[in-house]
């Protein structure tokens, strides 16, 4: 049987792909969270892998903190840059494929068109310039690796978007959320079935691939649909960027074009709608 090592397995991610693996029979699993194994350490990930010899390793570790990141910035990069550098040449030792998650915030958002794999990068905050760099030192080192960029990852783990508005639905009457910053929600749990659909599929190619679910929103159609779905009576007010400013910078239209992993992959997609509808009935807040 084929062994899969997933580091970073605390985050939204590793605790979705922990959830689904059931799903995967087929596949032996490991699981290391930062403190049992620091990617920014290459001897712990030497050893990581000399005892569990993975045929594939998923990079599900990052510094995610995009506003933090405008002031820890060496950290940032130490994870994003140096962390999977490391990963990708251990990899590249041991022969084992190695799947790397990146994200919409390698660009600007200055455009009106979705972003395709093969877009000039030009990220504008600390936090995307550390996963493009990242993205590079992972196919400069190991090209068979495959790097795949999502957006705005929710799930039922962690903290995220979903996760605020709810809370917010509970302590406010009216909130402001930004209505002219647009892009694509993905629904953690999807992102880790595309990977292991990629990781079991015969035929692997390498590269860039992005992944979301499908349709494009802004941050306050988000927020309305989460409140439509749990029947929430919240105000949501309609914010410009400027009226709601944050430390980074964050791109004004980040959608991702999904084409490539569809067709390469076979990978289907779904309506962010219904997939947040399904993390919401994983919440127990909707039936």
């Amino acid at each position: 049987m084929e062994r899969i090592l997933i580091v970073g397995s605390a985050g939204q991610l590793g605790k979705s792909l922990q959830k689904i693996k059931k799903e995967f029979p087929q596949f032996i699993y490991a699981f290391k969270e930062s403190h049992e194994l620091d990617i920014t350490n290459k001897e712990d990930i030497e050893t990581a892998f000399e005892e569990f010899k993975p045929h594939f390793c998923i990079n599900a570790a990052a510094y995610t903190q995009v506003d933090r990141a405008e002031e820890d910035k060496a950290r940032a990069f130490d994870v994003n840059k140096t962390g999977a550098r490391y990963l990708a040449e251990i990899c590249l030792e041991f022969r084992t494929q190695l799947i790397h998650v990146s994200t919409d915030y390698v660009f600007d958002g200055n455009t009106n068109l979705p972003y395709s794999e093969d877009d000039w990068t030009c990220p504008i905050n600390v936090y995307g310039t550390s996963k493009c760099e990242g993205e590079e030192e992972v196919l400069d080192a190991n090209p068979k690796s495959i790097v795949i960029r999502t957006s705005w990852l929710y799930s039922e783990y962690g903290k995220n978007f979903v996760k605020t508005m709810l809370s917010l639905f509970s302590a406010k009457k009216e909130i402001g959320v930004v209505a002219d910053q647009f892009g694509q929600p993905t629904y953690a749990e999807d992102l880790a079935r595309a990977i292991l659909k990629i990781i079991a599929s015969p035929k692997k190619q390498a590269g860039i691939f992005h992944f979301s679910n499908f349709g494009e929103t802004t941050w306050f159609d988000f927020a309305r649909e989460i409140a439509a779905q749990v029947k929430s009576p919240i105000k949501i007010k309609p914010l410009t960027t400027e009226e709601y400013l944050t430390l980074a910078k964050r791109p004004q239209r980040s959608t991702l074009d999904l084409r490539k992993i569809e067709k390469v992959y076979g990978i289907e997609l779904e309506y962010w709608q219904n997939s947040l509808e399904n993390c919401l009935k994983n919440l127990n807040l909707i039936s």
